[in-house]
């Protein structure tokens, strides 16, 4: 066990991340939604989303004396979830801030993994400085949501297991938040499957990622804009840090999508596929509707295989109710 992260993440890191993660987080499928075109299921993971990956290879990558304190987090409720169960896995406490406009489904579900739940202000800044007033409090280790190698490289173990079970593939399409999961995924990805293209996705209410992209550094939207979107998984205000370097260097380019196209694309899913997605998990498959019809934000699909990542299925009951009556 360590306490000291490297300054960057390589296949090595995820590869290691893998073999902490066997017997804890589910290898989940493949599936095929139609001809050429693929789903990594995440929304099948344990706690219902990739972040579980995260959080578990963070705990198990700090020393015993160190996790046995405890750990905090602050998440709008994917990532809650992921440190809550990790906690539990190795019978350690756990306190998450979690905003007041999180998803009842994702607070409930947190604590039913036994942590404590504190809420917070709507906001990054609120959600930061809760955690770490209970850090300086009670001397918690803070589990971060996506600007850490070690949760970085715990992500990218979903694109490491993709890549083994689809080495063909042409095109891959991540949704992005704060970028854990797409600088993850791109890192196993880059390394093993050069000749694929990773494409990062967002909705245009909460595309911060995209101008930071094209502003060449990090840009922080207002927690009022990005809250407007119905996928909450990717209401994070900016890129962390390292996130923004690795996808700089590595990803295609980034996509923005409408919130019709998200609810559309997460009815397809419960019509068609027969899977419960929430709207964030969704992100991907509204991508490829609209990149599948030619060049798309300056985009276009490659020849070949497409991989679309389901991040998340912890959709809100009355938002399921309704798309299931449209």
């Amino acid at each position: 066990m360590f306490d000291v992260a490297p300054s960057t993440v390589t296949l090595t890191d995820i590869e290691a991340a893998a073999r902490r993660l066997r017997g804890t987080a589910r290898r989940t499928p493949l599936l095929e939604l139609e001809s050429g075109v693929y789903a990594k299921a995440e929304n099948l993971q344990v706690t219902g989303s990739f972040k579980l990956r995260g959080a578990y290879n963070f705990l198990a990558s700090l020393s015993e004396s160190v996790r046995a304190r405890g750990v905090v987090a602050h998440s709008s409720g994917n990532h809650a979830q992921g440190v809550a169960c990790a906690a539990h896995r190795f019978g350690v406490p756990a306190t998450v801030v979690i905003p007041e406009n999180a998803p009842p489904v994702k607070v409930s579900r947190t604590l039913a993994w036994g942590a404590t739940v504190v809420r917070c202000d709507p906001s990054s800044t609120a959600r930061e400085r809760a955690a770490q007033r209970l850090v300086d409090t009670h001397g918690y280790t803070l589990v971060p949501p996506f600007d850490h190698p070690w949760i970085i490289a715990g992500q990218g173990t979903a694109g490491l297991e993709l890549v083994q079970d689809l080495p063909e593939v042409a095109n891959v399409i991540v949704c992005v938040g704060g970028g854990g999961l797409l600088s993850g995924i791109t890192t196993a990805v880059h390394a093993l499957c050069p000749h694929a293209q990773v494409i990062g996705v967002e909705p245009e209410l909460a595309a911060d990622a995209k101008a930071s992209l094209e502003q060449g550094s990090v840009q922080r939207w207002d927690a009022a804009l990005t809250s407007r979107t119905v996928a909450d998984g990717v209401r994070t205000q900016n890129l962390g840090a390292l996130p923004f370097t690795i996808i700089r260097r590595q990803v295609a380019g980034i996509v923005t999508v409408g919130e019709a196209e998200i609810l559309a694309a997460t009815r397809w899913y419960l019509g068609e596929a027969k899977l419960v997605v929430e709207p964030t998990g969704a992100l991907t498959l509204a991508a490829y509707r609209a990149l599948e019809r030619g060049t798309y934000g300056g985009m276009t699909l490659r020849e070949g295989p497409t991989a679309l990542i389901i991040s998340g299925g912890n959709i809100e009951p009355a938002l399921l109710a309704e798309l299931l009556r449209a």
